[in-house]
């Protein structure tokens, strides 16, 4: 594990010569809406990705799920044509989560914890891969160099030995996944940053002691680190066009945000990661899923700021998306069928997003304004000082939209008849 074939690259990049063209970027920016996927042993459990953590499992006692983990359900091409069905354009599968166990052949994996040493006996991530580009959507993989295994992850001064081991996997690791699978179009690291390392990140209190990331005033202070530098000089060399998140320690390709929709962003493009169920990432049992409704507008938020939308399904351990998922993942499909000239290839803005009434995209010289809230008079005034408009209709009927534009104000009065029974899509063409 300790190869120095696991470092060897042709040179460390430096921050800004990591990041890729802007060429490079725009299909992410244009595709707007992908599935994220959580699953490993945890769902055996079903008490989330955590659970080996926040119920203090013994590491070998939680090695011993992987004899059960036989997926006999597992299709990866199901999994792919409801992503597609859903109208996404890429997938994220979680190749590694911090429990340590890998869904893939690794030989790196210290003490052969990956899938193809499970009852399963199969490589998910080769699955995977096939099953997406079969599909037509670009790959994406999540990884994260965290590993509770390894004492050296809570305590790297202390215990430097392993947590030199622990860096040889996930170096070993990124490797294999960077150079077994064919092109890979996305890298989405979590929790490899130098502040996750040490006891810092322990709270302690109530039955179920949790992890958050050590504050960014007060990182990590000893000498071990993940060298993102070198980390990400070696995922270029091996991967040149892969699209990097921030979560290595290194600034990224592109923002990510979990908690926060973000605002307007004209320099950086960003992610919102999100869960399609209440209670977490992994699988748990009778989740409540959330309403299209709910779904649909955070998605509008989004994309409407300049983001894309990155939704996650559980599957449980038998490799299934429940039923109710799939139902509301096919709920946001039709929708985009109908109203997808309004959502890819598009930027966010130039009306900014407002909670009141909701907000648009732009592509060229077309504006699509989507309105989530109605005033009780069916009469919507937004405030914009731009280009003269030339015609409005609406993009689900084609029906023409009365409104009014004076300086620095456009007046759209609804018509009842030309309604989205959720959110309303505007065409509106300018000069």
């Amino acid at each position: 594990m300790n190869s120095s074939l696991f470092y060897a690259q042709k040179k460390v990049l430096n921050e800004d010569e990591l990041l890729l063209p802007q060429q490079d970027m725009e299909w992410f920016k244009d595709a707007k809406f992908g599935m994220f996927i959580h699953w490993g042993l945890y769902s055996i459990i079903g008490k989330g990705e955590w659970v080996m953590f926040n119920k203090r499992i013994d590491k070998d006692t939680y090695a011993n799920l992987a004899k059960e983990f036989d997926a006999p359900k597992f299709n990866a091409n199901t999994w792919a044509t409801i992503a597609k069905e859903a109208g996404m354009k890429y997938m994220v599968l979680v190749t590694k989560h911090h429990d340590g166990f890998a869904l893939w052949d690794s030989e790196a994996s210290k003490d052969q914890f990956n899938s193809m040493h499970s009852a399963a006996k199969k490589d998910f991530v080769r699955d995977y891969v096939n099953a997406a580009r079969d599909k037509g959507l670009k790959v994406g993989f999540y990884y994260s160099p965290l590993d509770w295994r390894f004492p050296g992850f809570f305590f790297p001064s202390m215990y430097r030995a392993s947590a030199e081991e622990m860096k040889s996997q996930t170096y070993g690791q990124i490797r294999e996944l960077m150079s077994d699978y064919g092109k890979i179009d996305l890298l989405w690291y979590d929790g490899g940053e130098d502040e996750w390392l040490g006891l810092g990140g322990l709270e302690f209190g109530g039955s179920s002691p949790s992890w958050h990331a050590r504050p960014k005033d007060k990182p990590y202070t000893g000498d071990f680190s993940w060298e993102p530098l070198r980390l990400n000089s070696i995922v270029r060399e091996l991967q040149p066009k892969i699209v990097i998140n921030p979560r290595s320690g290194w600034k990224g390709d592109f923002d990510t945000r979990e908690k926060e929709d973000g605002g307007m962003q004209t320099d950086r493009p960003w992610e919102r990661c999100f869960t399609i169920s209440k209670g977490g990432w992994g699988w748990k049992p009778n989740a409540e899923v959330r309403p299209l409704e709910f779904l649909l507008t955070k998605f509008v938020k989004v994309i409407c700021m300049g983001g894309n939308f990155l939704l996650n399904v559980g599957p449980n351990a038998d490799g299934e998306i429940e039923p109710l998922q799939v139902t509301r993942l096919q709920g946001m499909g039709a929708w985009l069928k109908t109203n997808g000239e309004a959502v890819y290839g598009t930027r966010g803005g130039p009306i900014p997003f407002n909670d009141d009434w909701g907000g648009t995209t732009q592509k060229g010289n077309t504006i699509f304004v989507y309105i989530i809230n109605w005033p009780d008079n069916g009469t919507l005034q937004i405030p914009y000082s731009g280009t003269k408009i030339k015609e409005a209709t609406y993009l689900a009927t084609d029906e023409t939209v009365d409104f009014k534009q004076d300086k620095g104000l456009i007046t759209i009065k609804r018509n009842d008849n030309s309604q989205d029974d959720i959110i309303t899509v505007i065409k509106l063409k300018i000069q």
